[in-house]
């Protein structure tokens, strides 16, 4: 990955807070934590995704906790990925030295004969030349920084300890936390020494005490730092073997079972030893490296494709399948007080079956297996009138209530910080298009549709013909008037359709579907054409307005993208706001608020996945155009310019060319994937590659 001029180690934001696009993502299928270039993990939510923060300093400044390692001399700081992996490095250089934090969450080593899962959060500190002196804070503040917690520190007296001291975090109302660490001689000097001390930030708001250390170290030298759940203790008379921890049951380690591992210790709490941390790095990063071995993609923009790949397998939930929108939550879509702050630690069953469509492209079945799975019970415990909700959690809740946290001041001031989400129980009927099309897709590339899923299915289009001419609240989610947005109802019966008739099902209704489908087809193309402006339109009822979701038309089959009138509507929302259109700087809006109200007022930055959309849509009129294809190629090179210094793409981009939203968006990811494999095999096809 190309490596970009960042900020220093020590440098100072005038508001105080680290740029939403200033950080790296490293997870382990269960939650996932941000690490910013200048070594602070500002946002992890703990044991799992949708659980309250232990660090959520991205959202305050003050008191929502942090674990900090930082210089204390002025250094230029850059960060990276360790190549192919979502092992993030982060190194300080200076002209008298170079130092370096590998940050991880451990998995087990995919060749081992038992896999393993330990709640950890490692960061290994190491001086690759000269001397470096570090200055380090852990602060957590425990369930959203609203919960008290005691802290001790304590001599380390775990089996096969070499260090002398350890820190304790108890929370009683979210969970307890011990500190570990373990250092490393280097080429002179012997082992670095480390002294843990108390850390007070009340005045700012904390409410429990912190721990702090000053250390230098030398070249070689290298202390690694363990963050993690302690296990819940052995009942009395238990067995031998695995046991819970807090929030994840845990398997045998691979790595104990190896020579020098000592088995009279519990595998969830193994002997912290720096041949056990070597391991575990060496597992985590063998886990990456065999798991991107399988993707297929070989074309032009591989870094990017691959990393999008990375960053979308880091938002699955292992334990039950689940795929979240983003691993954030209130981060803002403005910065200018217009209050779009949500909470994305849940899964969309439209952005997860977009998820697995990237995936299926690329040849991660096993990823798409699983949702379809994870579906397969949804399906099973349906709304009362048949249908689905728009969004569950991650354990396959149907509760996410939502709230303000008044407390917290919001990333730069922009509040209010949201918690849970109201569009839990919103009517939107794109959503059976979607999912449709990820099981349609995910049967065609990988297991084919078993009976009883098909039943499940095939009640779901049933729904879809009864509902599919009720006004909704669109792919968008706005906040007030319901009104008419059909394509993807369309894609629903079209999807079923086919799976009917390419894998011979049995389908009582087909009739009813091929009759509905057309209908529906017939009328979007009466109402929904704008033909005095020559597009088509946001919805029925606002037949004036642009919307960049009929950008989908051609990515879903539902017309071919040289159809006049999509091209007529596509070359509309190409031009400039000032002319009408929806396109400024080649990035792309999702509607023009000033013409329309979705409910939540302000303003909001362009759409990452709408540029990508239209990126495809020109890649497919270009098939018979050769303009088109080119402006599509220069359109996705300058969209690219737009990532972080990692390749991680937000939902939204400010006019200013900030990345805005919850951080890092699947939703532009997985844009990113499709819209980079289509173009790729167009520009091969052209020149006669491919």
């Amino acid at each position: 990955m190309v490596i970009k001029p960042n900020r220093s180690g020590g440098a100072k934001y005038a508001s105080g807070y680290t740029d939403i696009a200033d950080h790296g993502l490293i997870g382990n299928m269960r939650t996932a934590a941000l690490v910013s270039v200048s070594g602070t993990v500002s946002s992890l939510c703990w044991p799992h995704f949708d659980s309250p923060s232990v660090f959520a300093r991205i959202l305050d400044k003050d008191k929502g906790g942090h674990w900090s390692i930082a210089t204390t001399t002025e250094t230029q700081s850059k960060q990276m990925y360790c190549p192919s992996t979502n092992i993030l490095a982060t190194k300080f250089l200076s002209e008298e030295g170079v130092g370096q934090i590998e940050d991880f969450m451990p998995l087990p080593n995919p060749n081992g004969n038992s896999p393993s899962f330990l709640p950890w959060l490692v960061r290994r500190v190491e001086v690759i030349r000269g001397t470096m002196t570090y200055h380090m804070e852990v602060a957590p503040a425990f369930n959203y920084a609203m919960s008290s917690h005691e802290t001790s520190i304590e001599d380390n007296s775990s089996p096969g300890a070499l260090e002398g001291q350890k820190a304790v975090f108890t929370c009683q109302e979210h969970m307890n936390l011990d500190f570990r660490y373990v250092t490393k001689d280097g080429v002179v000097g012997g082992r670095p020494s480390l002294n843990l001390d108390y850390l007070d930030l009340s005045e700012r708001g904390h409410k429990g005490l912190g721990v702090t250390a000053d250390f230098t170290l030398k070249e070689g030298q290298s202390i690694t730092f363990v963050l993690r759940e302690i296990p819940a203790p052995r009942t009395s008379g238990e067995a031998d073997g695995p046991r819970q921890t807090q929030g994840e049951s845990t398997a045998q380690p691979g790595l104990m079972g190896k020579k020098g591992a000592s088995a009279a210790n519990s595998t969830e709490d193994p002997p912290l030893t720096q041949a056990f941390c070597d391991a575990l790095f060496r597992d985590t990063q063998a886990y990456w490296l065999k798991w991107l071995s399988r993707c297929t993609y070989t074309g032009r923009w591989r870094e990017f494709v691959q990393r999008s790949a990375l960053a979308l397998k880091l938002l699955t939930f292992s334990p039950t399948g689940a795929i979240v929108a983003a691993p954030t939550f209130s981060l803002p879509e403005d910065l200018h007080g217009a209050g779009r702050n949500w909470d994305y630690r849940y899964s969309w069953l439209r952005d997860s079956s977009f998820t697995v469509y990237a995936l299926l492209r690329l040849g991660f079945t096993e990823e798409a297996d699983q949702y379809v799975e994870w579906l397969s019970g949804l399906m099973r415990d349906r709304n009362p009138d048949g249908g689905l909700q728009i969004v569950y959690t991650i354990h396959g809740r149907r509760e996410m209530p939502e709230r303000e946290l008044p407390h917290l001041d919001g990333h730069k001031g922009q509040k209010p910080v949201h918690i849970g989400n109201g569009a839990v129980d919103h009517l939107q009927l794109d959503i059976y298009g979607e999912l449709l099309d990820g099981i349609y897709l995910a049967q065609k590339f990988s297991k084919p549709l078993s009976y009883d899923n098909w039943i499940g299915v095939r009640d779901l289009v049933d729904y879809v013909v009864w509902a599919w001419n009720q006004p909704d609240l669109s792919i968008w989610e706005v906040r007030n008037m319901k009104r008419n947005f059909l394509i993807m109802c369309w894609v629903a019966l079209d999807r079923g359709i086919r799976l009917a008739d390419k894998r011979s099902l049995p389908c009582p209704n087909r009739m009813t579907w091929l009759l509905t489908r057309d209908k529906i087809y017939e009328e979007i193309q009466q109402k929904g054409w704008n033909a005095e402006k020559g597009f088509f339109s946001q919805s029925y009822e606002n037949k004036d307005v642009l919307d960049s979701a009929v950008l989908i038309m051609p990515l879903t089959f539902f017309m071919n993208a040289t159809d006049p009138r999509f091209l007529s509507t596509l070359m509309a929302i190409l031009r400039t706001p000032e002319q009408g259109g929806l396109t400024e700087n080649n990035l792309v809006y999702r509607y023009d608020i000033e013409k329309v109200s979705d409910g939540v007022g302000g303003q909001e930055g362009a759409f990452s996945m709408c540029t990508l959309w239209a990126v495809e849509a020109l890649t497919r009129a270009g098939t018979y155009d050769p303009i088109h294809l080119g402006r599509a190629v220069n359109m996705l090179e300058d969209f690219m310019g737009y990532s972080n210094h990692l390749g991680l793409f937000s939902e939204e981009i400010s006019k200013g060319g900030e990345a805005l939203g919850n951080f890092p968006q699947g939703f532009s990811h997985v844009a990113t994937i499709s819209t980079c494999f289509n173009l790729d095999r167009a520009t091969r096809s052209k020149n006669g590659s491919g």
